[in-house]
């Protein structure tokens, strides 16, 4: 008997990658599809790709809607998901896609967020490694209440957390620069996402150090064993719809060699979704695109004395949507990897 599914903000981005997803997950059986100002229509009416779910129609996005479920993925903006996952019950397994339930540190949350507080969520960054204990992994097993990362914060943490774990990289001086697709700005209307503003263009945002998920990141390097980091983060918004592109970079420690780096970053030589290229070679944002990968190289700048690492990955996908599954999959007991795709599309 499949698991009986809920969809919170169906008609976004990551709530139509969710469904896209879920619509040919053999244990998942997508019952009721919620919206805000959508509530009403089809569900055909604002994601016509998905016609597999043609007899939805979106609903309010209401407790008593969402109740009766077995699984429930939230896929609403910040500040959204807190109050209404309090009103659902503790055995419903309930996925968070959003920021609410991300940031541990109340201080981190007041200082990039703002607003109240509703503590944090098991962690559904599977691949995590974890000081001194295992991965992520074994955390999820059981769990009811689930954060997924932000895209950005996958795409850096599996870039750099292996060495950090490793201890052959330097947490004090870490850098990273990320080309981000339109989508993970969401669906609503902005004028810097139109097509005749960035259609040709790269623009920065978030610059110096005020992006959301600057905490996060630091979070999750710290649980790979950094006593403390230090990060420069600056995404760059670029003409493509999905993918993310994180060049990441840090300090060899001391007698690093280049044998003992690629011995770091086996660490995912058995991870199904996490793959780093062979020695010279790097990702393109492309070769991940619709698939449930982070794709990684890994090299060294001899003359800077740095690690550089570049990770792709589809921000809707592996970013968002895939993980949210992959994490309840691992919850419930079911074969990671049912119903999420390891090839991409192309072109």
């Amino acid at each position: 008997m499949p698991f009986s599914v809920a969809v919170a903000g169906a008609s976004g981005y990551a709530g139509g990658e969710l469904l896209r997803l879920l619509s040919s997950h053999p244990d998942f059986s997508v019952q009721t599809v919620t919206a805000h100002s959508n509530a009403g229509q089809h569900l055909l009416d604002v994601h016509p790709h998905l016609r597999s779910l043609a007899h939805l129609t979106l609903q309010p996005t209401e407790p008593d809607v969402l109740a009766g479920h077995d699984v429930v993925f939230l896929a609403l903006p910040h500040g959204h998901s807190g109050a209404l996952a309090a009103q659902l019950p503790d055995d419903t397994l309930v996925v968070d896609a959003g920021a609410d339930h991300r940031l541990e540190d109340l201080a981190d949350w007041d200082a990039f967020y703002g607003g109240e507080h509703h503590g944090s969520w098991t962690y559904g960054l599977p691949e995590l490694p974890l000081a001194g204990a295992d991965r992520q992994r074994s955390l999820l097993a059981g769990a009811r209440r689930i954060a997924v990362p932000g895209c950005n914060v996958t795409a850096v943490t599996l870039g750099l957390a292996p060495g950090i774990a490793a201890g052959v990289i330097q947490p004090d001086d870490l850098v990273a620069v990320l080309a981000v697709g339109t989508s993970g700005a969401g669906r609503s209307l902005k004028a810097n996402l139109l097509a005749s503003e960035i259609n040709g263009s790269a623009a920065p945002y978030a610059v110096g150090g005020v992006h959301r998920h600057i905490p996060e990141i630091r979070q999750n390097l710290r649980k790979a064993g950094a006593a403390s980091v230090s990060l420069s983060f600056t995404p760059v918004l670029v003409p493509m719809s999905r993918g993310i592109l994180s060049t990441a970079t840090a300090r060899l420690a001391d007698g690093v060699t280049a044998a003992d780096v690629r011995q770091a970053w086996s660490y995912y030589d058995d991870e199904p979704f996490v793959h780093v290229y062979p020695e010279g070679s790097y990702p393109k944002s492309a070769d991940a695109v619709g698939a449930n990968t982070a794709l990684i190289g890994v090299g060294i700048d001899e003359a800077a004395g740095r690690v550089v690492t570049v990770t792709a990955l589809d921000n809707l996908v592996k970013g968002t949507a895939g993980a949210a599954i992959q994490s309840a999959n691992l919850a419930l007991g079911l074969p990671e990897t049912t119903g999420l795709p390891l090839d991409g599309v192309a072109p």
